[in-house]
């Protein structure tokens, strides 16, 4: 297996699978930092992936996504799931669904949490002509 930043592939260039990221560098990571600590950012993907570490009883308020399907993975530490039916408890292990236009926000336990999110990789933004956008004023 070819490890991140090195490269070998196929005569023809194409992708090669390969180690990314390892989640047992969490504990190595300063306990103050928070938010993604790593993307992925290969070139041509379908999906995006982030690992995001919440500190201890700190959150994400409840929010919806209306156009995202994403799947989360606790990968160390727990916390709890706020859903607008209430709340499910996570621990390390947990794999979670949520589903496009539902509400979904997280709170992390006494240890802090960080988990993993994959989902369909978002479309670029797209620059078109003036003419086609209806909701910028002269």
């Amino acid at each position: 297996m070819v490890a991140d930043g090195e490269s070998s592939g196929p005569a023809d260039g194409g992708p090669v699978p390969r180690v990314l990221f390892e989640t047992a560098m969490l504990d190595a990571l300063d306990p103050a930092t928070t938010g993604a600590v790593w993307r992925l950012a290969e070139p041509g993907r379908q999906v995006d992936a982030n690992v995001v570490r919440i500190p201890p009883e700190r959150g994400v308020d409840p929010h919806i996504e209306p156009d995202l399907d994403v799947l989360l993975l606790v990968v160390a530490g727990e916390g709890t799931l706020v859903t607008s039916e209430g709340t499910c408890p996570l621990s390390e292990g947990s794999l979670v669904w949520l589903p496009h236009g539902s509400t979904r926000g997280l709170v992390a336990g006494e240890r802090g949490m960080a988990y993993l999110t994959v989902h369909r990789r978002r479309p670029g933004m797209r620059i078109q002509p003036a003419s086609a956008s209806r909701n910028l004023q002269p």
